[in-house]
């Protein structure tokens, strides 16, 4: 009989040190308070929102905490965002990647696989009905041309082209190139909308999202033409601030490479997710580095 009260009593012990154990838990998942993720604007807002709330539940199941995604209107306010430490990771642009890893150490993770790759790249683009047909014409005709980049943080829309350009001797800055006008539309689908209505006669666009605009039908492929191609752009990455332990980084890794709900994916033009690391961003940097775009 005393033997037998002695189990219940210790099993009694064990099962409260267990709740206690596992509110423990509870309590310091809960003291880390919401993580909190920044989103550049790749693609317009409405597009976003649903694949954006599924994938903060997606993260906020993975990490045990809230999760929060907040898609800004520009580039610059996600780098400024991890700056000040207002956010725990970002989608950046390989651009304002290589600036917010420069200016507070901001950490690649992950990126996106497009077709199963982690590559795109810059295109210039025309209408079909354009006398333009590759870059030599472009560059003959720049004087009749009223050319259009994206956003200007952005790589495919404003970087590698803009060097590209200014190695043919057409393009110098904002104020001083040999086009008819150059303007800055601020978007990728501004950008090919612009050309499709032949408000612009040709303009630099990321390929991925080309075809993505295409295959949604916002712009019809058929009224446009790739007159230049960039070299291989490593993809947008996802990056966690400076300090992120290690443990917490292994989760997000492990999220997004899991993800298979084809709505998130969509969002993103892409097929998959793959994990990233800040060397695979050095061209960008050499390149960034070359246009005075890095603190010294």
């Amino acid at each position: 009989m005393k033997k037998l009260l002695f189990i219940l009593i210790a099993a009694v012990l064990v099962m409260g040190a267990c709740g206690k154990k596992e509110e423990k838990t509870d309590k310091n998942a809960k003291d880390k308070g919401v993580f909190t993720i920044g989103v550049i604007p790749a693609q317009t807002e409405g597009e976003m929102k649903g694949a954006l709330e599924k994938l903060q539940t997606v993260l906020s199941d993975k990490l045990g905490r809230e999760v929060k995604i907040t898609s800004y209107p520009d580039y610059n306010g996600v780098v400024e965002a991890m700056n000040y430490k207002k956010i725990d990771m970002a989608y950046f642009g390989p651009l304002t990647y290589v600036i917010a890893h420069e200016n507070s150490g901001a950490e690649a993770i992950v990126t996106q696989l497009i077709k199963g790759e982690p590559f795109y790249y810059s295109y210039l683009i025309t209408h079909k009905d354009s006398t333009l047909s590759s870059i030599g014409d472009l560059v003959k005709n720049a004087k009749e041309v009223k050319f259009a980049f994206g956003d200007p943080s952005s790589t495919s829309g404003a970087l590698i082209p803009g060097i590209e350009l200014k190695d043919q001797g057409v393009y110098k800055s904002e104020s001083e190139y040999s086009f008819k006008s150059v303007q800055f539309t601020g978007s990728h689908d501004a950008t090919a909308l612009a050309i499709q209505n032949k408000q612009v006669d040709a303009g630099a666009i990321d390929s991925a999202i080309f075809d993505k605009l295409a295959e949604e039908g916002t712009i019809d492929a058929a009224q446009f033409k790739t007159i230049w191609k960039s070299e291989k752009l490593f993809q947008y990455p996802w990056a966690v601030s400076k300090g992120t332990d290690k443990d917490t980084k292994q989760k997000l890794q492990e999220a997004f490479l899991d993800i298979k709900d084809q709505k998130i994916l969509k969002a993103f033009g892409a097929t998959g997710f793959t994990k990233a690391e800040n060397k695979d961003y050095e061209s960008i940097r050499q390149a960034a580095e070359k246009e005075g775009l890095l603190k010294k």
